[in-house]
């Protein structure tokens, strides 16, 4: 009978952090959406009314560079959903140790923390005037992805302000990338 319910106990325990992790990623997914694609909607539906063309039919001129930041965040997105569904698995392994349990559980909630951070920096250098950013943390490093016609080096500073306020990272292991 004493059996049953330390693994009780144990069940209890990781059901509650898959929840708390599952939690943590729906309000990280909810806070990052933007509304972005509505108002590029309307504003091609605006122009499409006052000029009569059909830009459905036409090539942006900056194409490449935005296909870049939508499939970056789209790889982004489907490794994070990776290593969502292995640190799941590990939760929902029925012999998991409590160090195992706890070592998982750190690493849900490093996630979590990297994903809120990128989520962070991503806005706040899009608030300098930038009009696009993708950031990438590992926990040691950081790599800033911008939409920039040219970089100079008091914009690269302020990009690393922005990121050693917002995570714990030498200003050495920071990486700028221009992208025009």
């Amino acid at each position: 009978m004493k059996m049953n319910m330390i693994i009780g106990k144990k069940q209890i325990v990781l059901a509650s952090l898959v929840m708390i992790l599952g939690v943590a990623i729906y309000l990280n997914w909810q806070f990052a959406q933007t509304g972005e694609d509505l108002l590029t909607t309307n504003y091609l539906e605006q122009l499409q009314q006052e000029e009569g063309k059909n830009y459905g039919d036409a090539q942006l001129v900056a194409a490449e560079t935005d296909d870049y930041f939508a499939s970056a965040r789209l790889n982004r997105q489907k490794s994070r959903e990776e290593a969502t569904q292995t640190l799941k698995s590990i939760f929902e392994s029925v012999d998991l140790s409590a160090t195992d349990a706890q070592t998982a559980a750190a690493e849900a909630l490093e996630l979590t923390q990297l994903v809120e951070s990128e989520s962070k920096i991503e806005n706040l250098v899009k608030a300098q005037g930038f009009a696009d950013c993708l950031a990438y943390l590992d926990g040691e490093t950081a790599t800033v992805v911008v939409k920039t016609e040219g970089l100079d080096a008091a914009q690269a500073a302020q990009i690393k302000d922005i990121i050693v306020g917002e995570v714990d990272v030498d200003a050495t292991n920071i990486t700028i990338t221009e992208v025009k």
